[in-house]
């Protein structure tokens, strides 16, 4: 490639670099941090429990607003900015190919403090043969993988308090759109291997939910539905071909999206014969220069239909979302059904939609706290029976769901 060529192609890199910072504007990129900073402040109603530093986040923030030069720097301030708060709820509505993921088929939690996977996503992996649980992640595409937490591109928050630190791990492991994710496992055994999670395949699940019977115990699966408000009729018909089994198991672990409470009351309406109460909602009302006042109220749930009498059992996991979560804590308010499995998504409270006023993407703030109506907060609640997976060669919770039904029936 001759002299001319080169110095024509630099040009042509330098005048393409130079348009796209011209076609950015500053002063509206931080006229919208500037809400989102004061909304988080005002009415993001777990600020308290976080802990996270605003002056700090201002300081942060507004620097790195001057800095960005494009659409995808200007989508990625946003987005690190919310995952200051190590919060799954807390989400932008957009992304870029550099972007985190929202989860990974695995999860971590510190053991030792050290990160181990303690859940696979086994219900809905189709490939996976090795068995990984318990096995500790010492390296991240070749970086050791305290040094990946360290790297997290987040600025405000303590990386040295294990719940965020256990949040941190659970991100790396979501990865980027645009990085591979190859981790670098010992296992218990004191064997190292490399595990490709884009090597991961999982099932494409066809149709809203599935049943089946198992020994005339009915198993209603929900497939990532809890948005489409045709699977209340589909759950209808389901349930009605399954009126005379032994008891029902309620299969949530694939709800990882979470939902809408139509479809939630829609299900939890066919199993009660008078209104019962589901969940707790409470929030902090603010006045400039008055008290904050809280207030709280208990959301019901009204019969439909026939009802199903017989014994219910509702199969929770790491991949059971927000809506998913709280027909998990619905079923047993209700007093109509017990929870099996793992801790869930753990997604806190109640979202809303709010848009940026220049950016043309909007984010989701949380501004209801959701609790059982035990008063549990619904992100720490933990089933009450609980199962802790220690393998992935079998359906250790559904085999102790239909083992409790045929116990209870005896």
């Amino acid at each position: 490639m001759n002299k001319v060529i080169l110095i024509l192609i630099a040009c042509f890199c330098t005048l393409s670099v130079s348009a796209q910072t011209n076609n950015i504007d500053h002063a509206k990129i931080q006229e919208d941090l500037n809400v989102v900073l004061s909304n988080l402040e005002n009415y993001y109603v777990y600020k308290e429990e976080k802990q996270v530093d605003f002056n700090c986040l201002r300081d942060h923030y507004t620097q790195k607003a001057k800095e960005v030069t494009n659409r995808t720097e200007t989508v990625l301030l946003f987005e690190f900015l919310l995952d200051e708060f190590y919060d799954n709820h807390l989400t932008l509505r957009t992304n870029t190919n550099s972007s985190y993921r929202l989860f990974a088929p695995v999860y971590a939690a510190l053991q030792n403090n050290k990160p181990t996977i303690v859940n696979v996503w086994q219900t809905q992996i189709l490939n996976l043969k090795q068995e990984v649980i318990g096995a500790e992640i010492t390296e991240f595409n070749g970086v050791s993988f305290d040094k990946a937490i360290e790297d997290f591109p987040t600025h405000c928050h303590d990386k040295s308090n294990p719940e965020v630190r256990e949040w941190i791990i659970n991100k790396v492991l979501s990865g980027r759109y645009d990085q591979p994710r190859v981790l670098t496992l010992r296992l218990k055994s004191g064997e190292e291997i490399a595990l490709d999670l884009d090597q991961i395949e999982l099932k494409n699940n066809n149709g809203n939910l599935s049943s089946r019977s198992v020994k005339n115990i009915g198993v209603i699966r929900i497939n990532d539905a809890l948005g489409n408000d045709s699977l209340v009729k589909e759950f209808d018909q389901a349930l009605d071909e399954l009126d005379q089994t032994d008891g029902l198991i309620l299969d949530l672990r694939n709800t990882v999206f979470g939902g809408d409470t139509y479809e939630a009351r829609g299900i939890m309406g066919r199993f009660i014969s008078e209104p019962r109460p589901y969940q707790r909602h409470s929030l902090i009302e603010t006045s400039n220069n008055n008290p904050d006042i809280k207030r709280s109220w208990v959301e019901y749930v009204t019969p439909r239909l026939t009802q199903y009498k017989k014994p219910v059992v509702v199969l929770v996991g790491r991949w059971t979302g927000s809506m998913g979560e709280g027909l998990a804590i619905g079923f047993e308010g209700m007093e109509r059904g017990v929870v099996m499995g793992s801790e869930m998504r753990r997604l806190a409270g109640e979202v809303f939609d709010l848009g940026l006023k220049h950016q043309g993407f909007g984010y989701k703030l949380t501004t209801t706290k959701l609790d059982h109506v035990n008063g549990t907060p619904r992100e720490k609640y933990i089933p009450t029976h609980y199962v802790k997976q220690t393998t992935i060669k079998q359906d250790e919770t559904l085999e102790k769901a239909i083992a409790l039904i045929n116990k209870d029936n005896k």
